[in-house]
């Protein structure tokens, strides 16, 4: 029986964008495409120090033990093909997809398995055509190392895995395509972008915050110096309010981002009827349809089925 162990490892996951497409429209052309797309793929793997693990339909794994020479395989092949296809018609072009993900996997014999594995996967196939995405594990190796830019997409949600992955999508750029894929100096020397990392991201949500609060302290004044018995800020102020909920309910990384909008939504009702008092809680209907789909969302949650 074969040995298993448990290794970290990176974990390099490619398939081919609309395969299907165009298998339908030339099986033979596009079998040829693919074996000499692999075999580029498979030359600058191994240049990089990775290692093929296994080619099943239009997919390509492998696996790399340093992260840093992972992302720059990644873009080199990504570079390579893109300068293949430029002499392809639209219609023919062989868009590869690329995930990427440092984590700890089973190993046996020559295959791993894992939720490490199966993230490489899920990051694989939210990635554009001719695009790579890569896990926070992969970015925070990476980030200071290889003169890339980085855009972060939030949270990716993975089967089994609580709280979802936070994903970063590669910026590499029209510029780069010039350079030469298989030289290990290729990626240093392009010039770098300027990076969208978490921090950026987090001081301009600080800031739109600020604006809408400072729009909100502004009609209050203005209410308060026109005073003619009402409160009518009241009502823009609450808009304000569920604007900026729901802004932070796409965008947090703490909390499940459906369930943080029901709360959201909950919660504006909540002031709607306030606001708009006669005597009847109305509220209490719609707050227990959010319950339930807020149940029904956290249940499946724990299934592993989202």
């Amino acid at each position: 029986m074969t040995e298993t162990s448990r290794k970290l490892t990176t974990i390099f996951s490619a398939d081919v964008q609309d395969y299907t497409r165009l298998m339908r429209n030339d099986e033979e052309g596009t079998l040829a495409t693919l074996k000499r797309y692999r075999d580029a793929m498979a030359r600058l793997i191994e240049a990089h120090g990775g290692r093929v693990i296994n080619t099943w339909g239009d997919g390509v794994f492998a696996e790399f033990p340093s992260v840093v020479e992972a992302l720059r395989a990644a873009i080199d092949v990504q570079n390579e093909l893109a300068g293949y296809n430029a002499s392809s018609d639209s219609d023919t072009q062989m868009l590869f997809r690329i995930g990427l993900n440092l984590g700890d996997v089973i190993a046996e014999g020559n295959d791993i398995y894992g939720d490490g594995v199966n993230i490489a996967a899920r990051l694989q196939a939210c990635a554009v055509a001719g695009g790579i995405v890569i896990s926070n594990t992969v970015y925070d190796q990476v980030r200071n190392k290889v003169a890339v830019g980085f855009d972060f997409l939030g949270q990716l949600e993975v089967k089994n895995i609580d709280g979802g992955v936070p994903s970063y999508a590669v910026r590499i750029g029209a510029s780069q395509t010039d350079s030469s894929p298989t030289h290990p100096r290729s990626v240093r020397e392009q010039a770098p972008s300027t990076p969208t990392t978490i921090v950026e991201a987090a001081v301009r949500g600080e800031r739109s915050y600020g604006v809408l609060a400072v729009i909100a302290a502004g009609l209050v004044a203005l209410n308060i110096l026109t005073w003619h018995g009402e409160f009518w800020a009241a009502w823009p102020v609450l808009g304000i309010t569920m604007a900026a909920g729901l802004r932070w309910a796409r965008t947090n990384t703490q909390f499940d981002r459906r369930l943080a909008t029901f709360a959201v939504v909950g919660a504006g009702l909540v002031g709607v009827n306030f606001l708009s008092w006669h005597g009847t809680p109305w509220v209490i209907w719609p707050l227990l349809g959010l319950a339930v789909l807020a149940g029904i969302r956290w249940v499946k949650r724990q299934r592993g089925d989202i």
